[in-house]
């Protein structure tokens, strides 16, 4: 075809005589279809040279409304830096589709996808390449509110005194509201301590508490008992005190992420200049976290997916979990608990104490009257008997 243009724009625009006086000839000896040759000839002649055409149909039905189109870019303007992906403002404009009307307008709120290309398309979006799909991930949560709280500490600079504060968060793990949060000088049993009995008094006691190995809330690897006043605490108030196994961030991996999200909102606040405006800051993203901001878990802030939830859990009975199994067993004379009919050897030290087991398809994870973690096994289903825990 280059040989067709070229000839007809010699032809046409500098009158030379390409073809031989014979443009049908020409076009059978090239193997060039006449229609074909005749609809370029055409073109050159109204546009001087040959050019493709866009292929873009006139109308375009289903393409989604200017309007929608702006107020998607509006939305994201209005979030703040790290809430402002596709599925928060998905969950923003049904919002805004129902105060405006959009169905009797013939529009709908588009698809996640949509609304990131339109960001795409206004060079609103970093690629991130090497982010890894939220489909390879596996998640683990409790059936009811109040199943178990989640509590750990982070840090947070004070640039104004040149100083550190820590803020102690508590998560429930099904609904992800933030139960409590405590500001304070330094991460101690007192501040672990004020932070829980502020969840217990605001949302009520759960059937678990699930904590790191920090002394704060364990004398693990202490010397001195003062974080069993933290235990005390939990146990004294009918829950069950669960420890992760240590260098295994991944257990308390919810409150661990949730530490990221606030730390992200605070960027956009005005610094704090001491622990009282940092508190203020704390509860003011608490309400907001738990009412206002969407969690991609329920599709709904989390206070929402707390109050629509058919029971509430709590020390009076074992939590639900649809991907494991939770237990209390009491250990035998003979230092062993029973899982599936298949004894497992705790040791002899635990007799007559009872443990908590969280069996996941074929793992188990021990807990001791503390919580703290005793050890683990992969259970072999196919023998009688299952052998020895490894520590934890």
């Amino acid at each position: 075809m280059r040989l067709l243009d070229a000839a007809l724009t010699a032809a046409e625009v500098h009158g030379v005589d390409a073809f031989g006086g014979n443009f049908s000839r020409w076009c059978q000896v090239n193997g060039v279809a006449r229609a074909t040759a005749y609809r370029h000839r055409q073109r050159v002649k109204e546009q001087g040279s040959w050019a493709p055409r866009s292929r873009r149909p006139s109308t375009s039905p289903n393409a989604t409304p200017r309007a929608v189109r702006e107020a998607i870019i509006f939305v994201r303007g209005e979030l703040p830096a790290g809430e402002d992906g596709a599925e928060q403002i998905s969950y923003r404009l049904r919002a805004l589709a129902a105060e405006q009307g959009w169905a009797k307008q013939g529009w709908r709120v588009p698809a996640r996808s949509t609304i990131h290309r339109i960001l795409v398309a206004a060079d609103l979006v970093t690629p991130q390449p090497r982010k890894r799909p939220k489909s390879s991930y596996r998640r683990f949560s409790y059936a009811r509110p109040r199943d178990c709280y989640q509590i750990d500490a982070t840090i947070v600079d004070l640039p104004t005194l040149r100083c550190r504060a820590v803020v102690f968060e508590v998560l429930d793990d099904y609904s992800r509201v933030l139960v409590a949060t405590h500001v304070t000088h330094s991460e101690n049993v007192t501040g672990a301590v004020r932070a829980l009995t502020e969840a217990f008094d605001s949302f009520g006691v759960p059937a678990l508490v699930l904590a790191d190995n920090g002394l704060a809330f364990s004398a693990r690897f202490s010397r001195t008992s003062a974080s069993t006043r933290f235990t005390r605490l939990v146990t004294n108030a009918g829950a069950r005190l669960i420890h992760s196994s240590p260098y295994h961030p991944q257990t308390c991996g919810k409150i661990e992420r949730h530490h990221r999200t606030f730390k992200a909102w605070l960027r956009t606040q005005p610094a704090p200049g001491d622990l009282a405006q940092l508190q203020h800051l704390a509860d003011t993203y608490q309400h907001w976290y738990n009412t206002e901001r969407r969690h991609s878990v329920h599709d709904a802030p989390p206070q929402h997916a707390w109050d629509h939830a058919p029971t509430l859990g709590g020390p009076q009975h074992l939590p639900v979990q649809h991907d494991a199994h939770v237990a209390v067993r009491k250990v035998s004379s003979t230092g062993a608990i029973t899982i599936r009919s298949r004894p497992v050897t705790i040791g002899l030290p635990l007799a007559g104490h009872h443990v908590t087991t969280v069996l996941d398809g074929d793992h188990l994870s021990v807990y001791g009257p503390d919580g703290t973690p005793l050890g683990h096994l992969r259970l072999d289903f196919t023998k009688k008997h299952q052998g020895r825990l490894t520590a934890a």
